[in-house]
């Protein structure tokens, strides 16, 4: 097919083969994970700017407000004097706070979104490692965030960092379920918990099209529980400032602060690169059947526009969940979790058993 030229899996293996004739095997292996520990680091600083600039002005679009407009055009250069603020801030220092846990709890947040990201396949040879058990591997390092949050809430020896501490945990660990299970049900059809593949079993046709209904239903369980797992709004129990001042990381300043800050946008991009990569074929392009010149079209453009595009569209739909519905109680979250999501899900995941095995799909 004609998107083939955009494979970079040539390109890829005759870096690696030059590395390894030129030099021993060792610091061959070490400029490679330099090479790509570098591109992800400006990968991850360029799309956390560009996050907060868009959700800053998706809210004032909702709120029928300007936004920034005030630094650089449009405001575009608000977020990087934020940022560089953010790094030249005073970091106070919390007299009582178990200053290991406390320094290191920010460290375990964005670690833990750094390791998810490096499994998702950007394009046709566009990934850093493409395990057989992708899905395993997000969804188990994607949960060690938590322990960064709740090493915060407690270290920092303050009752309202605590307690949203406390929330946040009650809500990534309950929500993390319905996440699973909403993955698992796109394994059922896709036959392969490697996201390459299962990518490549969209060739014909994104999944959310394809799965029938219980694809459908998969994923908006998957947008409510990823939503909620992101301690995003309507679910940012844990950051309730009405309730809890900044929740978790109340105590944080400066670079510290900036890690959570950063860490909130990446998780948000990583969930809907998931989305992206399970429902929506991930850099495969859109096809319609006996429509071949629209196709021959939609085969131009790049694999990495076609996943660029699709997430920054589920993250549109995120931010425009978190700035239209009000902030739930923490009773009506978790009942929404327990009582309505779970049972669905289980239901959902026995209904796509059933797709597969009678070959309902299409």
């Amino acid at each position: 097919m004609a998107f083939n030229i955009y494979d970079l899996t040539s390109f890829n293996q005759s870096i690696d083969k030059f590395l390894y004739d030129n030099l021993p095997s060792f610091w061959a292996m070490i400029v490679e994970m330099t090479i790509i520990g570098v591109a992800f680091l400006l990968f991850y600083a360029v799309i956390g700017l560009f996050l907060v600039y868009a959700e800053r002005k998706v809210c004032a679009f909702i709120q029928n407000r300007v936004g920034p407009n005030r630094v650089g055009p449009y405001g575009i250069f608000q977020t990087i004097a934020d940022f560089i603020k953010l790094l030249m801030k005073e970091i106070i220092p919390i007299r009582k706070a178990d200053q290991f846990l406390f320094n290191l709890a920010p460290f375990i947040v964005i670690i833990a979104s750094f390791m998810a990201i490096a499994a998702i396949p950007f394009g046709l040879g566009l990934h850093a490692i493409d395990l057989n058990i992708g899905i395993f591997y997000v969804m188990a390092v994607s949960s060690l965030g938590v322990i960064g949050v709740l090493l915060a809430g407690w270290s920092s020896n303050n009752k309202y960092s605590l307690i949203g501490a406390m929330r946040s945990g009650a809500q990534i660990v309950s929500y993390e379920l319905s996440v699973g299970l909403s993955m698992v049900t796109i394994v059922v059809l896709a036959g392969s918990m490697q996201l390459s593949e299962i990518v490549e079993a969209q060739r014909n046709g994104w999944f959310i099209f394809t799965g029938h209904v219980p694809a459908f239903i998969a994923f908006i369980i998957f947008m409510i529980a990823s939503t909620a797992e992101t301690n995003r709004g309507p679910f940012d129990l844990a950051e309730a400032e009405s309730e809890l001042t900044a929740g978790f990381h109340t105590e944080y300043s400066g670079i510290k602060f900036a890690f959570f800050f950063l860490a909130e946008y990446m998780n948000m991009f990583i969930v809907a690169s998931i989305a992206t990569t399970l429902f929506w074929g991930g850099w495969m392009p859109l096809h319609i059947g006996g429509w071949e010149g629209f196709n021959h079209v939609m085969d131009i453009i790049p694999p990495f526009f076609w996943y660029m595009g699709k997430t920054l569209v589920v993250i549109f739909l995120m931010m425009w969940f978190k700035w239209t519905f009000p902030r739930l109680r923490i009773d009506q979250l978790l009942k929404l979790e327990w009582k309505y999501l779970l049972p669905v899900n289980l239901f959902n995941l026995i209904l796509m058993a059933l797709v597969v095995l009678m070959k309902w799909h299409f």
